[in-house]
């Protein structure tokens, strides 16, 4: 099967497009920055089961204030899981957590916020 001549010119930019190598692209010219260090931030948390009970320390070693919040995921259909409120956890500061089930519990965490 022969190909039209108009075809030709797009059969060859694409081939070419697809074996150049990427370094051979052309690059906005764009000062180069080194990318900031991230800050270490986040309280270390220990959460903990007991029955239908569910307790976390939070524990912030950093500078940044962190927004904790207790996540509790209970294990029947019908038993409502719950969500505690945020609590601020400010620098070198430790709090409790806690929350419960009506029946057993599936799974805990905790989400953290800046």
């Amino acid at each position: 099967m022969r190909l039209s001549r108009r075809f030709a010119p797009v059969i060859l930019a694409v081939t070419l497009v697809m074996v150049l190598p990427s370094d051979a692209m052309p690059h906005a010219r764009v000062a180069a920055r080194k990318p900031a260090d991230p800050q270490p931030f986040g309280a270390e948390c220990r959460t903990s089961v007991t029955g239908s009970h569910a307790v976390a320390y939070c524990h912030n070693p950093y500078v940044d204030t962190d927004r904790v919040r207790l996540h509790i995921e209970c294990d029947r259909w019908w038993d409502l899981d719950t969500d505690s409120a945020p609590v601020d956890t400010g620098p070198a500061m430790t709090v409790r957590l806690s929350g419960r089930c009506w029946e057993e519990i599936r799974s805990v965490w905790v989400s953290h916020e800046k």
